[in-house]
């Protein structure tokens, strides 16, 4: 039951950070089509500016509580996946420098350089993240003494499952959960805009959020079929704990209320049911790789919960820090949050101006 607690409570910062900075990362990748001119990119980094920054906090509590719950786990998936963590520590480092740099000097050219960083890195960051949780649900390649390297590629269609040899990060199966993951939280970002940015800025993204809809629909069922072949433990799972299909259920639920929000015009509900599909989308992961945390293409060789966890002394004694600690950070993202101005006030369609500023 211990480790059961600290593998929900490793996954609870990790949707945490994708809730929180999947917007501001869907901001980044809309920030050329949605902002024009340099007044219309100013006013999408102000929508973020409070909070970019700490919504990346959680990022780092997911990392150290892998490290604090199922050090194995942490050991060997940062030594494996070495080549593309560095990539995504140099694409969090220049989005970072394109949100602060444009400001100090006001040259076109020098905005240009860094509008195109904020928004380049938080696309590839996005698709980056996304490739990497599909490395996790595929499995990787762990050999007889419980370690991996992968490389950036060995094949560009995925392996069929429980077949034995090396894959590498990026394969059809890992590129569609990029694909995936920049879809859903461009319109994540879209949402936040629309409800957050007066003007043509929000008028451009409320445009935009439909057609991204789409795309992001069409792109989870995709990879819900093609998960269902790459990883054999999910159908196992769909027949011994059924308990689980909440997770999937709520996220086609959540998706159903996203659509009718966004079709009535009620951006604020959508934005809201978009995070909830996110959390479910991330919960339905999770099912779909329990009781692994790392699984491997052979799955005697994965790394379960029971396996990897740290000594139970250490996990009780962690839980008392862990738990205060954790509340006061959610209490002061509630507070960061409700210090933001007042968003803009859901209008029904057929009162709201016409959208479609192009």
């Amino acid at each position: 039951m211990l480790e059961l607690t600290w593998f929900a409570l490793t996954a609870l910062p990790l949707i945490a950070y994708t809730v929180l900075d999947g917007f501001d990362l869907g901001v980044g990748m809309l920030h050329h089509r949605v902002a024009r001119t340099d007044d219309e990119r100013r006013a999408v980094l102000r929508s973020i500016g409070p909070v970019w920054d700490g919504n990346e906090v959680w990022l780092v509590v997911a990392g150290a509580t892998l490290y604090l719950a199922f050090p194995v786990v942490f050991g060997v998936a940062f030594s494996g996946f070495y080549l593309p963590l560095t990539l995504v520590l140099w694409l969090l480092t220049f989005r970072a420098l394109g949100i602060e740099l444009r400001h100090l000097l006001p040259h076109p050219l020098f905005s240009a350089l860094w509008d195109a960083s904020f928004a380049g890195a938080s696309g590839l960051l996005t698709f980056a993240l996304g490739a990497a949780l599909g490395n996790v649900v595929r499995g990787v390649s762990l050999d007889s003494e419980g370690q991996f390297f992968a490389p950036l590629w060995t094949s560009v269609w995925w392996p069929a499952p429980g077949t034995e040899g090396q894959v590498g990060v990026v394969d059809a199966y890992t590129a569609l959960c990029g694909l995936s993951a920049v879809a859903v939280l461009a319109l994540h970002g879209a949402l936040w805009l629309a409800h957050r940015v007066d003007g043509v800025v929000g008028e451009r993204a409320r445009a935009d959020a439909p057609k991204l809809l789409r795309a992001a629909g069409l792109l989870v069922t995709l990879l819900t079929g093609a998960t269902l072949y790459v990883q054999p433990n999910l159908l196992h799972n769909l027949s011994a704990r059924p308990i689980g299909l909440v997770a999937p259920l709520g996220g086609l639920g959540a998706l159903g209320m996203l659509a009718a929000a966004i079709r009535k015009g009620r951006f604020r509900r959508a934005f809201r049911a978009s995070a909830a599909f996110i959390t479910a989308l991330l919960a339905s992961a999770a099912y779909a790789i329990f009781p692994y945390v790392l699984p491997a293409r052979e799955a005697a060789r994965g790394l379960t919960v029971h396996a990897a966890a740290n000594h139970a002394d250490a996990l009780v004694t962690a839980l008392y820090w862990w738990v205060p600690g954790a509340l006061l950070g959610a209490a002061y993202c509630v507070f960061a949050y409700r210090s933001l101005p007042a968003p803009r006030p859901d209008v029904p369609l057929a009162s709201a101006p016409t959208a479609g500023a192009d």
